[in-house]
Protein backbone atom coordinates (compact mmCIF):
# COMPACT_ATOMS: atom_id res chain seq x y z
CA UNK A 1 0.00 0.00 0.00
CA UNK A 2 0.68 3.44 -0.60
CA UNK A 3 0.21 4.56 2.84
CA UNK A 4 -2.46 2.98 5.49
CA UNK A 5 -4.65 5.93 5.50
CA UNK A 6 -5.82 7.92 2.33
CA UNK A 7 -8.02 10.93 3.43
CA UNK A 8 -9.87 13.00 0.80
CA UNK A 9 -10.73 16.83 1.52
CA UNK A 10 -8.85 18.81 3.80
CA UNK A 11 -10.49 21.62 5.49
CA UNK A 12 -9.98 21.61 9.33
CA UNK A 13 -11.27 17.76 10.14
CA UNK A 14 -8.49 15.93 7.74
CA UNK A 15 -5.51 17.82 9.02
CA UNK A 16 -6.57 17.40 12.92
CA UNK A 17 -7.29 13.33 12.15
CA UNK A 18 -4.28 13.00 10.03
CA UNK A 19 -2.05 14.62 13.02
CA UNK A 20 -3.99 12.17 15.63
CA UNK A 21 -3.06 9.34 13.31
CA UNK A 22 0.58 9.74 12.38
CA UNK A 23 0.89 10.43 16.18
CA UNK A 24 -0.52 6.67 16.79
CA UNK A 25 2.07 5.61 14.07
CA UNK A 26 -0.15 5.19 10.92
CA UNK A 27 1.16 6.97 7.29
CA UNK A 28 -1.01 8.99 6.21
CA UNK A 29 -2.00 11.09 3.24
CA UNK A 30 -4.43 13.82 2.72
CA UNK A 31 -5.48 14.91 -0.78
CA UNK A 32 -7.06 18.37 -0.87
CA UNK A 33 -8.37 20.52 -3.91
CA UNK A 34 -7.45 23.86 -2.98
CA UNK A 35 -3.41 25.35 -3.71
CA UNK A 36 -1.83 24.93 -0.34
CA UNK A 37 -1.35 28.95 -0.75
CA UNK A 38 -5.02 29.34 -0.76
CA UNK A 39 -5.11 27.04 2.06
CA UNK A 40 -2.42 29.18 4.27
CA UNK A 41 -3.62 32.86 3.34
CA UNK A 42 -2.86 34.56 6.37
CA UNK A 43 -5.33 37.97 5.14
CA UNK A 44 -8.27 38.63 7.73
CA UNK A 45 -11.50 37.14 6.09
CA UNK A 46 -14.26 37.59 8.82
CA UNK A 47 -14.43 33.47 9.09
CA UNK A 48 -13.90 31.98 12.65
CA UNK A 49 -15.23 29.09 15.00
CA UNK A 50 -16.47 28.54 18.15
CA UNK A 51 -14.54 26.20 19.80
CA UNK A 52 -15.96 24.16 22.45
CA UNK A 53 -13.55 23.71 25.55
CA UNK A 54 -13.49 20.29 24.46
CA UNK A 55 -12.34 21.14 20.91
CA UNK A 56 -9.43 23.16 22.77
CA UNK A 57 -8.44 19.93 24.90
CA UNK A 58 -7.92 18.22 21.84
CA UNK A 59 -6.30 20.89 20.32
CA UNK A 60 -3.71 20.94 23.23
CA UNK A 61 -3.36 17.22 23.09
CA UNK A 62 -2.17 17.68 19.75
CA UNK A 63 -0.24 20.33 19.73
CA UNK A 64 -1.70 23.12 18.71
CA UNK A 65 -3.36 25.26 20.62
CA UNK A 66 -0.44 26.77 22.25
CA UNK A 67 0.76 28.28 18.43
CA UNK A 68 -3.14 29.69 18.15
CA UNK A 69 -3.92 30.87 21.86
CA UNK A 70 -3.03 34.03 21.39
CA UNK A 71 -5.07 34.86 18.74
CA UNK A 72 -8.25 33.74 20.67
CA UNK A 73 -11.14 35.06 22.66
CA UNK A 74 -12.14 33.46 25.38
CA UNK A 75 -16.56 32.84 25.31
CA UNK A 76 -17.14 34.05 29.35
CA UNK A 77 -20.62 34.27 28.82
CA UNK A 78 -23.58 33.57 26.76
CA UNK A 79 -27.07 35.24 26.21
CA UNK A 80 -29.92 34.08 24.52
CA UNK A 81 -32.25 36.40 23.50
CA UNK A 82 -36.54 36.59 21.26
CA UNK A 83 -36.41 39.68 19.20
CA UNK A 84 -38.78 40.93 16.45
CA UNK A 85 -37.31 42.88 12.99
CA UNK A 86 -37.04 46.35 13.53
CA UNK A 87 -36.93 46.13 17.41
CA UNK A 88 -33.68 44.48 17.62
CA UNK A 89 -33.44 42.10 20.78
CA UNK A 90 -35.50 41.99 23.66
CA UNK A 91 -34.04 42.01 27.46
CA UNK A 92 -32.46 38.68 27.93
CA UNK A 93 -34.50 35.94 28.94
CA UNK A 94 -31.35 33.30 29.49
CA UNK A 95 -27.93 33.81 30.74
CA UNK A 96 -24.92 31.40 31.17
CA UNK A 97 -21.93 32.76 33.22
CA UNK A 98 -18.66 30.99 32.94
CA UNK A 99 -17.70 31.15 36.04
CA UNK A 100 -20.67 28.77 37.14
CA UNK A 101 -18.57 25.72 35.83
CA UNK A 102 -15.09 25.36 37.72
CA UNK A 103 -13.26 24.42 34.12
CA UNK A 104 -13.32 27.69 32.71
CA UNK A 105 -14.77 29.95 29.50
CA UNK A 106 -17.25 27.57 27.95
CA UNK A 107 -15.57 28.15 24.67
CA UNK A 108 -12.92 30.29 22.60
CA UNK A 109 -13.50 32.08 19.39
CA UNK A 110 -10.58 31.58 16.70
CA UNK A 111 -9.90 32.67 13.60
CA UNK A 112 -10.19 30.12 10.28
CA UNK A 113 -6.91 31.72 9.12
CA UNK A 114 -5.10 30.54 12.59
CA UNK A 115 -6.27 27.26 13.08
CA UNK A 116 -5.95 26.04 9.67
CA UNK A 117 -2.29 27.42 9.14
CA UNK A 118 -1.35 25.95 12.13
CA UNK A 119 -2.80 22.67 11.09
CA UNK A 120 -1.12 22.60 7.72
CA UNK A 121 2.31 23.43 9.20
CA UNK A 122 2.13 20.62 12.02
CA UNK A 123 0.63 18.32 9.13
CA UNK A 124 3.97 19.54 6.83
CA UNK A 125 5.90 19.03 9.75
CA UNK A 126 5.01 15.39 10.17
CA UNK A 127 7.16 12.81 8.65
CA UNK A 128 4.23 9.88 8.50
CA UNK A 129 2.06 12.60 6.35
CA UNK A 130 1.97 13.44 2.86
CA UNK A 131 -0.18 16.21 2.20
CA UNK A 132 -1.49 16.53 -1.80
CA UNK A 133 -2.83 19.63 -2.47
CA UNK A 134 -4.76 21.21 -5.93
CA UNK A 135 -5.67 17.80 -7.10
CA UNK A 136 -9.44 16.57 -6.86
CA UNK A 137 -10.34 12.62 -6.57
CA UNK A 138 -12.63 11.50 -9.44
CA UNK A 139 -13.01 7.92 -8.89
CA UNK A 140 -12.43 5.56 -6.08
CA UNK A 141 -12.60 1.75 -6.12
CA UNK A 142 -13.01 -1.10 -2.84
CA UNK A 143 -10.43 -3.90 -3.50
CA UNK A 144 -10.48 -6.87 -1.06
CA UNK A 145 -6.95 -6.08 0.40
CA UNK A 146 -7.23 -1.80 -0.73
CA UNK A 147 -9.20 1.41 -1.14
CA UNK A 148 -8.17 2.95 -4.55
CA UNK A 149 -8.50 6.46 -5.45
CA UNK A 150 -7.65 8.34 -8.73
CA UNK A 151 -7.13 11.81 -9.28
CA UNK A 152 -7.99 14.27 -12.16
CA UNK A 153 -4.16 13.98 -12.65
CA UNK A 154 -4.46 10.61 -13.30
CA UNK A 155 -2.22 9.48 -10.68
CA UNK A 156 -3.59 6.41 -8.37
CA UNK A 157 -3.25 5.94 -4.80
CA UNK A 158 -3.74 2.98 -2.69
CA UNK A 159 -4.55 2.30 1.28
CA UNK A 160 -5.73 0.00 3.74
CA UNK A 161 -8.98 2.75 4.48
CA UNK A 162 -10.54 5.77 3.05
CA UNK A 163 -11.65 8.41 4.76
CA UNK A 164 -14.17 10.97 3.55
CA UNK A 165 -13.33 14.51 5.10
CA UNK A 166 -14.93 15.90 2.14
CA UNK A 167 -18.35 18.32 3.38
CA UNK A 168 -21.75 17.56 2.79
CA UNK A 169 -21.78 16.92 -1.11
CA UNK A 170 -19.11 14.27 0.03
CA UNK A 171 -17.84 12.82 -3.22
CA UNK A 172 -16.94 9.69 -1.19
CA UNK A 173 -19.86 8.87 -0.03
CA UNK A 174 -21.90 9.63 -3.54
CA UNK A 175 -18.88 7.37 -4.98
CA UNK A 176 -19.43 4.91 -2.42
CA UNK A 177 -23.16 4.33 -3.01
CA UNK A 178 -24.54 5.53 0.19
CA UNK A 179 -27.65 7.74 0.85
CA UNK A 180 -28.79 10.87 2.89
CA UNK A 181 -31.52 12.35 4.88
CA UNK A 182 -32.30 15.65 5.38
CA UNK A 183 -34.14 18.86 4.32
CA UNK A 184 -33.79 22.44 3.51
CA UNK A 185 -34.77 25.32 6.00
CA UNK A 186 -35.39 27.46 3.18
CA UNK A 187 -33.09 29.81 5.15
CA UNK A 188 -29.56 31.45 4.38
CA UNK A 189 -26.52 32.06 6.63
CA UNK A 190 -25.35 35.49 6.04
CA UNK A 191 -21.96 35.03 7.70
CA UNK A 192 -19.05 38.16 8.34
CA UNK A 193 -17.05 40.26 10.45
CA UNK A 194 -18.29 43.60 12.36
CA UNK A 195 -16.41 46.27 13.84
CA UNK A 196 -18.12 47.91 17.00
CA UNK A 197 -17.89 50.62 18.79
CA UNK A 198 -18.18 49.08 22.31
CA UNK A 199 -16.16 46.25 24.03
CA UNK A 200 -18.22 42.95 23.67
CA UNK A 201 -16.81 41.95 27.00
CA UNK A 202 -16.35 38.20 25.60
CA UNK A 203 -20.17 37.67 25.74
CA UNK A 204 -21.95 35.60 22.85
CA UNK A 205 -25.42 36.84 21.97
CA UNK A 206 -28.12 34.57 20.22
CA UNK A 207 -30.70 36.74 19.22
CA UNK A 208 -34.16 34.77 17.75
CA UNK A 209 -35.57 36.44 15.14
CA UNK A 210 -38.84 35.27 12.87
CA UNK A 211 -36.68 34.72 9.83
CA UNK A 212 -34.09 33.07 12.24
CA UNK A 213 -31.63 33.19 14.93
CA UNK A 214 -28.52 35.75 14.39
CA UNK A 215 -25.58 34.69 16.68
CA UNK A 216 -22.89 37.39 17.29
CA UNK A 217 -19.88 36.00 18.93
CA UNK A 218 -17.12 37.75 19.87
CA UNK A 219 -13.47 37.86 18.42
CA UNK A 220 -10.67 39.99 19.63
CA UNK A 221 -10.54 43.28 20.04
CA UNK A 222 -13.77 45.58 18.96
CA UNK A 223 -15.11 42.82 16.98
CA UNK A 224 -17.71 40.23 15.98
CA UNK A 225 -18.30 37.41 14.23
CA UNK A 226 -22.06 36.72 12.72
CA UNK A 227 -23.96 34.07 11.46
CA UNK A 228 -27.55 35.67 10.27
CA UNK A 229 -30.23 33.31 9.30
CA UNK A 230 -32.81 34.90 6.87
CA UNK A 231 -35.41 33.35 4.34
CA UNK A 232 -33.42 32.60 1.79
CA UNK A 233 -35.30 34.84 -0.98
CA UNK A 234 -34.40 37.72 1.53
CA UNK A 235 -30.89 36.41 2.05
CA UNK A 236 -30.46 36.66 -1.67
CA UNK A 237 -31.49 39.94 -2.11
CA UNK A 238 -29.60 41.26 1.14
CA UNK A 239 -26.06 39.56 -0.87
CA UNK A 240 -26.69 41.53 -3.76
CA UNK A 241 -26.63 44.72 -1.28
CA UNK A 242 -23.43 46.71 -1.11
CA UNK A 243 -21.70 47.07 2.33
CA UNK A 244 -23.46 50.02 3.46
CA UNK A 245 -26.58 48.64 2.63
CA UNK A 246 -26.11 45.37 3.87
CA UNK A 247 -25.50 47.16 7.25
CA UNK A 248 -28.73 48.98 6.80
CA UNK A 249 -30.74 45.71 6.68
CA UNK A 250 -28.69 44.04 9.45
CA UNK A 251 -28.83 46.58 12.47
CA UNK A 252 -32.42 46.47 12.77
CA UNK A 253 -31.86 43.33 13.57
CA UNK A 254 -28.31 43.95 15.46
CA UNK A 255 -29.19 46.68 17.58
CA UNK A 256 -27.27 48.95 18.83
CA UNK A 257 -25.62 47.63 22.07
CA UNK A 258 -22.09 47.87 20.52
CA UNK A 259 -22.79 51.11 19.42
CA UNK A 260 -21.76 52.11 15.71
CA UNK A 261 -20.66 48.83 13.62
CA UNK A 262 -18.78 48.52 10.13
CA UNK A 263 -18.04 44.96 8.22
CA UNK A 264 -14.90 44.34 8.08
CA UNK A 265 -13.20 41.22 5.69
CA UNK A 266 -15.38 39.59 2.86
CA UNK A 267 -18.90 38.49 3.18
CA UNK A 268 -20.07 34.53 3.06
CA UNK A 269 -23.45 33.00 2.84
CA UNK A 270 -24.40 29.41 2.88
CA UNK A 271 -27.79 27.35 2.35
CA UNK A 272 -28.44 25.75 6.04
CA UNK A 273 -30.10 22.50 5.95
CA UNK A 274 -29.95 19.23 7.99
CA UNK A 275 -27.91 16.43 6.10
CA UNK A 276 -27.24 13.42 7.52
CA UNK A 277 -25.51 10.05 5.81
CA UNK A 278 -27.61 7.09 6.39
CA UNK A 279 -24.37 4.90 7.84
CA UNK A 280 -21.16 6.29 8.50
CA UNK A 281 -18.94 3.60 7.40
CA UNK A 282 -18.34 1.33 4.29
CA UNK A 283 -16.06 -0.94 3.26
CA UNK A 284 -12.58 0.15 3.77
CA UNK A 285 -14.61 3.70 4.07
CA UNK A 286 -15.58 6.25 7.08
CA UNK A 287 -16.95 9.87 7.07
CA UNK A 288 -15.65 12.16 9.40
CA UNK A 289 -17.34 15.81 9.94
CA UNK A 290 -19.48 17.19 7.20
CA UNK A 291 -19.51 14.40 5.16
CA UNK A 292 -21.04 12.67 7.67
CA UNK A 293 -23.41 15.08 9.34
CA UNK A 294 -24.18 18.57 8.46
CA UNK A 295 -26.48 20.73 11.03
CA UNK A 296 -28.12 24.04 11.62
CA UNK A 297 -25.67 26.63 12.98
CA UNK A 298 -27.26 28.16 15.62
CA UNK A 299 -25.59 26.19 18.64
CA UNK A 300 -22.24 26.60 16.85
CA UNK A 301 -21.09 22.98 17.26
CA UNK A 302 -20.25 22.39 13.56
CA UNK A 303 -16.55 22.04 13.86
CA UNK A 304 -16.92 20.52 17.45
CA UNK A 305 -19.04 17.54 16.05
CA UNK A 306 -16.48 17.21 13.50
CA UNK A 307 -13.57 17.43 15.59
CA UNK A 308 -15.94 14.54 18.07
CA UNK A 309 -15.98 12.56 14.99
CA UNK A 310 -11.81 12.46 14.40
CA UNK A 311 -11.10 12.68 18.44
CA UNK A 312 -13.27 9.22 18.37
CA UNK A 313 -12.24 7.32 14.99
CA UNK A 314 -8.57 8.49 16.09
CA UNK A 315 -9.15 6.27 19.23
CA UNK A 316 -10.83 3.11 17.59
CA UNK A 317 -8.36 3.07 14.68
CA UNK A 318 -4.92 3.38 16.80
CA UNK A 319 -6.03 1.15 19.88
CA UNK A 320 -7.49 -1.29 17.63
CA UNK A 321 -4.04 -1.39 15.61
CA UNK A 322 -1.97 -1.57 18.84
CA UNK A 323 -4.41 -4.90 19.91
CA UNK A 324 -2.95 -6.75 16.49
CA UNK A 325 -6.39 -6.27 14.70
CA UNK A 326 -7.42 -5.10 11.52
CA UNK A 327 -8.58 -1.84 11.94
CA UNK A 328 -10.02 -1.43 8.70
CA UNK A 329 -12.69 -4.47 9.66
CA UNK A 330 -16.17 -3.82 9.53
CA UNK A 331 -15.95 -4.64 13.44
CA UNK A 332 -13.91 -2.23 14.16
CA UNK A 333 -15.10 0.19 11.99
CA UNK A 334 -18.71 -0.38 13.43
CA UNK A 335 -17.04 1.02 17.01
CA UNK A 336 -16.85 4.34 15.87
CA UNK A 337 -20.38 4.56 14.19
CA UNK A 338 -21.98 3.18 17.55
CA UNK A 339 -19.62 5.72 19.59
CA UNK A 340 -20.65 8.98 17.08
CA UNK A 341 -24.09 7.76 15.75
CA UNK A 342 -26.38 8.79 19.49
CA UNK A 343 -24.28 12.15 19.95
CA UNK A 344 -25.08 12.69 16.06
CA UNK A 345 -28.54 12.49 16.18
CA UNK A 346 -29.15 13.76 19.55
CA UNK A 347 -27.76 17.18 18.06
CA UNK A 348 -29.76 17.03 14.62
CA UNK A 349 -32.62 16.88 16.93
CA UNK A 350 -31.76 19.40 18.96
CA UNK A 351 -30.82 22.00 16.37
CA UNK A 352 -33.38 21.33 14.61
CA UNK A 353 -36.31 21.85 17.07
CA UNK A 354 -34.54 25.14 18.14
CA UNK A 355 -35.08 26.27 15.24
CA UNK A 356 -38.42 24.90 14.30
CA UNK A 357 -39.52 26.53 17.68
CA UNK A 358 -37.69 30.42 17.37
CA UNK A 359 -37.95 30.95 13.75
CA UNK A 360 -41.79 32.31 13.81
CA UNK A 361 -43.57 34.87 14.98
CA UNK A 362 -46.18 32.75 16.27
CA UNK A 363 -47.44 34.97 19.49
CA UNK A 364 -48.17 31.28 21.32
CA UNK A 365 -45.16 30.02 20.74
CA UNK A 366 -43.21 32.89 21.30
CA UNK A 367 -44.97 33.15 25.24
CA UNK A 368 -44.25 29.02 25.48
CA UNK A 369 -40.33 29.78 24.39
CA UNK A 370 -39.89 32.91 26.66
CA UNK A 371 -41.55 31.24 29.43
CA UNK A 372 -39.43 27.73 28.87
CA UNK A 373 -36.07 29.80 28.92
CA UNK A 374 -36.99 31.67 31.35
CA UNK A 375 -37.66 28.67 33.76
CA UNK A 376 -34.29 27.32 32.87
CA UNK A 377 -32.61 30.62 33.55
CA UNK A 378 -34.00 30.43 37.20
CA UNK A 379 -32.89 26.86 37.69
CA UNK A 380 -28.87 26.46 38.68
CA UNK A 381 -28.94 23.16 38.41
CA UNK A 382 -30.35 22.90 34.98
CA UNK A 383 -28.30 25.76 33.42
CA UNK A 384 -25.08 24.15 34.66
CA UNK A 385 -25.84 20.99 32.71
CA UNK A 386 -26.53 23.22 29.56
CA UNK A 387 -23.28 24.99 29.87
CA UNK A 388 -21.74 22.19 30.47
CA UNK A 389 -23.06 20.55 26.95
CA UNK A 390 -22.12 23.57 25.37
CA UNK A 391 -18.20 22.90 26.42
CA UNK A 392 -18.35 19.36 25.06
CA UNK A 393 -17.87 18.19 28.74
CA UNK A 394 -20.48 15.45 28.61
CA UNK A 395 -21.09 12.03 27.15
CA UNK A 396 -18.37 9.29 26.35
CA UNK A 397 -15.72 11.60 25.38
CA UNK A 398 -12.64 10.51 23.56
CA UNK A 399 -9.18 10.60 25.23
CA UNK A 400 -8.27 13.53 22.79
CA UNK A 401 -11.01 15.63 23.96
CA UNK A 402 -9.96 15.21 27.23
CA UNK A 403 -6.89 16.52 26.54
CA UNK A 404 -5.11 12.95 27.04
CA UNK A 405 -3.15 11.42 24.39
CA UNK A 406 -4.36 8.15 22.79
Amino acid sequence: MDNDILIVGGGLNGPALALALAQGGLRVTIIDALPLATLKDGDFDGRAYALALASRRMLTALGIWDQVAANSQPILDIIASDGRPGEGAAPWILHFDHQEIEEGPVGHMLEDRHLRRELLDAVAAHPAITQINGQRVIGQKIHPTHAEITLDNGDNLTARLLIGCDGRDSGSARRAGIARTGWGYDQTGLVAAIAHERPHNGIAHQFFMPSGPLGILPLPGNRCSIVWAENTERANWINTLNDQDYLAELRPCFGDFLGEIKLEGARFSYPLKLTIANTFIGERLVLVGDAAHGMHPLAGQGLNMGLRDVAALAEVLILAKRRGEDFTSPLVLERYQEWRRFDTASMAAVTNGINRLFSNDNPVLRATRDIGLGLVNAMPGMRRNLMRQAAGLTGDLPKLMQGQAI
